[in-house]
């Protein structure tokens, strides 16, 4: 599907001013965060919104995001939006028919590879000689990268050493720290880790987009988290205080009497952190278990049970 203009999302005009983006943004987060909003496509729509207005509150971003739409964060940050756009044109506009592709350039259908030519010296031959040095201060490029946490970073937050890959294939390590309570999907801006810029303009920025593995013990549902809780027959029929683990430590939940596999008992709170409200919960989920080998006492006890109770799970209650 193409990607939305990120100004119908907020729905302000190209023109808009920084003080009606803003107000854009806060009446369209406060309706759709998904804290306060339920609705299953809430939290989707909340990311474009967020997304959106990180753009077009930075006026470089926006400089770039207007100058080269969808592409802004793939177009090289030495390529003149003048250029780009003549070679978007199409065959006889812009000197034989080049055009744009992502990271190669294309004439007369035959690719080049981006990395076999000298850019400075196909756009000097393309458009009379004007290299990159002609065009000035250019921003560096965004550059964006996946962050893959567990629950447990999620949930505290912490410094990470991370490698990045700059597009000229040299490695780099930077010191990243990681708010408590991040979530999937989530983007965190470091300001001029990104692209070089040219001219002495400034680099771009580097977003991590957060990944929450999957975990052995918990599922993750927004900031809310699930976790199973095992019990005894007696314990979901008679009612039990047990220990449950949370990644902030062990605690304890109350199970009322008569609770069966499925049931979900909340601990307000002890899902994943929100720096900015609401706390999401932790579910501890009842799963009934049985043993799996008897003693004799145990045998005739349950025996002795299932002749005495009139109670049958395959009728409705």
């Amino acid at each position: 599907m193409p990607a939305r203009d990120f100004y119908e999302i907020l729905g302000v005009s190209r023109g808009a001013s920084s003080d009606e983006i803003q107000r854009a943004y806060r009446k369209l987060a406060r309706q759709y965060h998904p804290d306060v909003n339920k609705d299953p496509g809430a939290e989707e729509r909340f990311k474009q919104i967020s997304e959106a207005y990180d753009v077009l509150s930075d006026p470089q971003q926006r400089k770039r995001y207007d100058a080269f739409g969808e592409d802004f964060r793939r177009v090289p940050p030495d390529v003149d939006p003048d250029t780009y756009a003549r070679s978007r044109a199409g065959p006889g506009r812009a000197g034989g028919g080049q055009t744009w592709h992502e990271s190669s350039w294309q004439t007369a259908g035959s690719p080049f590879d981006a990395d076999s030519i000298d850019l400075d010296d196909l756009l000097g031959g393309m458009f009379g000689g004007r290299t990159r040095r002609g065009w000035g201060r250019i921003p560096g490029a965004d550059q964006e990268v996946e962050l893959e946490l567990t629950v447990e970073e999620a949930y505290r937050g912490g410094n990470r050493k991370l490698t990045v890959r700059s597009p000229t294939g040299a490695d780099r390590t930077i010191d990243v720290k990681i708010p408590a309570g991040v979530v999937n999907g989530q983007r965190i801006r470091l300001a001029g880790q990104g692209g070089q810029g040219t001219g002495g303009a400034p680099a771009g920025d580097l977003y991590l987009v957060v990944r929450i593995a999957d975990h052995p013990r918990y599922r993750l549902s927004g900031r809310d988290l699930i976790v199973d809780l095992p019990l005894a027959a007696w314990e979901g029929a008679l009612g039990a205080t047990v220990p449950v683990e949370t990644p902030g430590g062990e605690t304890t939940v109350k199970v009322p009497k008569g609770s069966s596999t499925g049931r979900r008992l909340r601990l307000k709170g002890r899902g994943l952190p929100n720096p900015r409200g609401t706390p999401g919960d932790l579910y501890a989920e009842v799963r009934l278990m049985v043993p799996n080998r008897l003693t004799r006492e145990e045998k005739r006890l349950f025996e002795e049970l299932a002749g005495t109770s009139k109670f049958d799970p395959r009728r409705r209650a």
